[in-house]
């Protein structure tokens, strides 16, 4: 494929709108970088932003996090809530202060310390691409994964188009961890695949799903249901699904008085537990034969991983210690007792949190995982000295770590714009000799390493195809899933 010329891709001028612009590099395309972006544009009428991003495509999560068969998200389109949002978005990039550009990674296209030498301010936004690990026995058997992967998996993302689970090998999976993404993972497990055919699901994920052996999946937590992570609203999607048998032990929903505390503290933890203690009323004790069930097993805490007998290296269940609560209101930690149980599985999925990565010459506490901060102005080091690395900022999941909602980094790209502004205004960010070059100057460097880079116009062409593509198959869009077919549409 012959490579354009990075500038020849872009049709706006690339003479500044302004005299003495502010030139701002957004490191990400998720909502933390969009939302960045749209209050730079509104705060500072000389900014210029250029949203860079790894993948060929934008919107980070919404595209690639938020699950196929959400009603109110992705079913009632096209008055739903990724609509809306990307609809939002797209104004942003089609700004003309702003400008996309995919397909450029930090790192290895380009790196901090280029970008900080072409732009007055740099904002990194680029969320957790990684995960945490457990570091128990087995952890690298066949057949474990993390939950990031298997949702990357079904939404088409192109780094796990070759992801291969196994869902035929046993009929039962575990999903260790009871948030928002363990009931996504679970629910896609366990809704029959024609109620998926008509999502934006991908393609061969539909069709690994629609061979599946899985009839059997456990939910399991290290505390009780009083603390479990999830929302009510998830938690709804899950004990809705169409002839599922839930399984929950009455026992375990007895509360202690700091329970009692903490539901009286919390309505979205009173809202979950109440959901769970009707499933158990409501719920038959009759299981029919090749009835799909959903497990929620609270209290246990995995320890190790059991290899198989006949298939030497994969997995063959986890070795749980059971749990109990200690601590007063708002300070429970499971304990172990010393009692331990083993559950047979042929697949695991891990869904104990995301992680971001460091790149050169970021500072970046490993422990927490993210880039230590002050209001989103990135410090030398988590010395406490608050020494400021000058012209650069964080954003989204590298700054607070990987929670909230979409809306949440709408409120935490306020606090940075408001903290870039704070900096311009006293002088904190040293004034160039000569201004910076900005988007012209990295359009050049990329150009000079024969970057593939994608605008937004490029983008477009991929959301068309793929809207095509879904036309024939009655569903709102078929995405590609390949690094290969993304970048063949957008640069054709």
């Amino acid at each position: 494929m012959a490579i354009p010329r990075a500038k020849t891709l872009f049709s706006r001028s690339f003479s500044s709108l302004s005299s003495n612009p502010l030139r701002v590099c957004v490191v990400g395309s998720g909502p933390a970088g969009f939302y960045t972006a749209e209050k730079m544009l509104k705060t500072h009428k000389e900014a210029e932003v250029d949203i860079i991003d790894r993948l060929p495509t934008p919107y980070g999560l919404v595209r690639s996090g938020v699950a196929p068969d959400h009603p109110e998200t992705k079913l009632s389109l096209p008055e739903n809530l990724q609509q809306i949002v990307t609809n939002q978005f797209s104004r942003v990039a089609q700004n003309e202060r702003c400008s996309f550009i995919g397909n450029v990674s930090l790192g290895s296209s380009v790196s901090l310390s280029e970008l900080r030498e072409i732009y007055d301010v740099v904002v990194l936004a680029y969320g957790a691409e990684s995960d945490r690990v457990l570091g128990i026995p087995g952890e690298d058997l066949t057949g474990i994964h993390s939950a990031r992967e298997f949702v990357w998996w079904y939404n088409g993302h192109p780094d796990c188009r070759h992801f291969a689970p196994d869902l035929k090998g046993s009929d039962t999976a575990v999903i260790l961890g009871q948030g928002n993404v363990a009931l996504d993972v679970a629910r896609i497990l366990l809704r029959p695949p024609a109620e998926l055919a008509t999502t934006d699901i991908s393609s061969h994920a539909l069709a690994a799903l629609e061979e599946s052996s899985i009839r059997k999946v456990y939910l399991v937590g290290r505390r009780g249901p009083v603390q479990a992570a999830c929302t009510a609203k998830e938690l709804r999607e899950v004990l809705g699904i169409r002839d599922l048998h839930i399984n929950i032990q009455e026992a375990d929903l007895v509360k202690t008085p700091a329970d009692e505390e903490e539901l009286k503290n919390s309505r979205i933890q009173r809202r979950v537990y109440e959901l769970l203690s009707k499933a158990v009323v409501s719920e038959s004790s009759h299981l029919r034969t090749s009835q799909r069930e959903i497990h929620f097993v609270f209290f246990r805490k995995p320890v190790g991983f059991l290899d198989s007998d006949d298939r030497t290296g994969h997995v063959a269940g986890v070795h749980f210690e059971k749990t109990i609560l200690e601590g007063g209101f708002g300070k429970q930690v499971a304990v172990g007792t010393g009692q331990f149980e083993d559950l047979d599985c042929g697949l695991v999925l891990k869904s104990i949190g995301y992680k971001s990565v460091p790149v050169d010459g970021l500072p970046f506490d490993a422990s927490k995982g993210i880039v230590p901060n002050i209001g989103g102005r990135v410090l030398v080091d988590s010395s406490g000295d608050h020494q400021q690395l000058e012209g650069v900022y964080v954003c989204g999941w590298l700054k607070r770590g990987p929670t909230g909602i979409i809306a949440t980094n709408l409120y935490c790209a306020e606090e940075t714009v408001v903290s870039i502004s704070e900096d311009l205004e006293k002088g904190v960010l040293s004034a160039p000799s000569f201004p910076k070059p900005g988007r012209e100057g990295l359009l050049q460097l990329l150009d000079s390493r024969n970057v593939k880079v994608i605008p937004f116009c490029a983008w477009e062409k991929i959301d068309t195809e793929e809207k095509r593509l879904g036309s024939l198959k009655n569903k709102p869009r078929d995405k590609l899933s390949t690094w290969e077919e993304l970048l063949k549409v957008a640069l054709e």
